[in-house]
């Protein structure tokens, strides 16, 4: 009997995620229903999100059960249809499962074909071309409403989604300033031309550093880490500031003892739009926001920058260096 390998939850972290938080299983090959697809991964997404989905609390998706599979995005190709829309051999994306095989239907989360353009490497539909791309364009353009000649503040900037950010920030005309800890991204960050890159564990001072490479304020504030910084954001923002709020890692590996803000008066004092967002509530800009990234790519203004592995079973190692937060750009895993 065939079977599929699977990266399963074998019990609930504390803090960061450790290898013993997770296992390596095998289950029979699923067989599709109508409708259905089998898919098998090419490429598996890591991301921060995945670990508010592994605590036992309520979130925007179900919690993983133990001994159930990760959840996750995955890049992968139809290998067994029973769906005339999604033919064998047709490459996509979907929220689905750490399986290197799962069945997914039509109406599966995030549902995307992927059009693999000749010379371009398939990790990047899983990145910069792909997902983190999309949600990058979704909150900068659709949510923060950033406009050419404002100046546009992005943290954990060396990341997946906040290197994307300030790219295609400055490829629309904006100043930007990207907030990243260590040398190592601050160098990872010099090829892109960025106005301002703040390390911001060798500042004594955040808000001072910022006001300094930022003397007009700031009109969009790209969220990716929330706390201590978010806090010392909020004096800075302009009148009529926005902040698209990506994501909060700096409380994901201890969602039990979040950060009190001290500064959120400012949303009134300049009123400041602040509003979380996820890429696939705005269905109907997706189309145009991925040509856009698709032409910055052809034309070198959006430059992928990923941390690849290979190997299905090295996703928990990715995972785990990843809220680490030792990792440089988006981080993947290729399956042979």
């Amino acid at each position: 009997m065939q079977t599929v390998r699977q990266i399963v939850l074998k019990r609930r972290p504390t803090g960061v995620p450790v290898p013993e938080d997770f296992s390596l299983a095998q289950a029979p090959m699923p067989e599709i229903g109508p409708g259905e697809m089998l898919v098998k991964m090419r490429v598996g997404s890591v991301d921060p999100a995945i670990r508010g989905f592994l605590d036992d609390r309520p979130s925007y998706l179900p919690p993983v059960a133990i001994g159930a599979p990760i959840a996750g995005m995955s890049l992968g190709e139809v290998v067994a249809s029973n769906n005339p829309d999604w033919l064998v051999g047709t490459l996509l994306r979907a929220f689905a499962t750490w399986s290197d095989h799962y069945v997914i239907s039509g109406d599966a989360l995030g549902l995307e074909q992927v059009n693999q353009a000749p010379g371009v490497p398939l990790p990047h539909y899983m990145g910069a071309l792909g997902p983190v791309g999309l949600t990058a364009w979704v909150g900068l353009f659709e949510v923060g409403q950033a406009k050419p000649g404002e100046t546009v503040l992005v943290s954990a900037a060396a990341g997946a989604t906040g290197s994307t950010v300030a790219q295609i920030a400055k490829a629309r005309g904006c100043k930007v300033i990207g907030l990243v800890g260590g040398p190592a991204k601050v160098a990872a960050l010099a090829r892109f031309g960025l106005d301002a890159t703040i390390d911001y564990r060798a500042e004594p001072d955040l808000a001072a550093a910022i006001a300094a490479a930022a003397p007009g304020g700031i009109d969009v504030y790209f969220d990716n880490v929330g706390a201590e910084t978010l806090d010392a954001v909020l004096p800075l923002m302009n009148l009529h500031g926005r902040i698209p709020v990506c994501g909060m890692i700096a409380q994901y590996n201890d969602a039990d003892n979040p950060y009190g803000l001290r500064n959120v008066w400012q949303l009134v004092v300049n009123r400041i739009r602040m509003q979380g967002f996820i890429t696939y509530d705005h269905m109907e800009v997706l189309s145009r926001a991925q040509a856009e990234l698709d032409g910055w790519y052809a034309n070198g203004s959006l430059r992928p920058l990923e941390n690849l592995r290979a190997g299905f079973e090295r996703l928990p190692e990715a995972f785990i260096e990843l809220m680490q937060g030792t990792t440089i750009g988006k981080t993947m895993v290729e399956v042979a």
